[in-house]
């Protein structure tokens, strides 16, 4: 897997503060993308051992509120493996800390990935640039759904986060 960016103190990708891992690679290309520069599967740099270790340091504080997958697409296909392995790596060094993903799949695409059942928050759907609205929370278009991993899977049916 490749990435573009670690960063953390981020408020605007999650509720509370957050450490947000930016990956590389998306299918998706959608019109009007803030991040267009993460398309590219083969762009950013790789992720070794010495990110991974700076991840996991900035994680670590108790003010994290947790960490959010973010790109390009953590979803995409060559990045479904070494995604799902940091969330599970995440969840067992600090699991009362939370996961948000976004991701252009909807949920129903993607409901069966090991992944979610460690998620507890996706922002899921294709950024659609004419439903885009600034006013929005925690997604840039209207389409896009704010889901409550934890109720929707305990529900059977979609739940959004407020």
């Amino acid at each position: 897997m490749r990435y573009h960016n670690i960063t953390t103190d981020d408020m605007l990708n999650g509720d509370g503060l957050r450490t947000v891992l930016w990956v590389a690679g998306c299918n998706h290309r959608c019109e009007g993308c803030h991040n267009p520069d993460t398309w590219d599967i083969d762009g950013g740099i790789p992720f070794d051992a010495e990110a991974e270790a700076e991840l996991f340091e900035k994680l670590a504080p108790d003010y994290i509120s947790g960490l959010t997958f973010s790109g390009g697409d953590p979803l995409h296909p060559q990045n479904r493996g070494e995604v799902t392995r940091l969330a599970r790596k995440f969840k067992e060094k600090f699991p009362d800390k939370t996961i948000w993903l976004y991701t252009g799949y909807l949920f129903e695409e993607i409901k069966d990935l090991e992944i979610v059942s460690m998620t507890d928050v996706i922002v899921d759907g294709e950024f659609v640039k004419a439903q885009f609205d600034a006013k929005l929370h925690w997604k840039g278009s209207a389409n896009q759904r704010v889901i409550d991993v934890r109720e929707t899977i305990r529900l059977k049916k979609i739940v959004l986060f407020d």
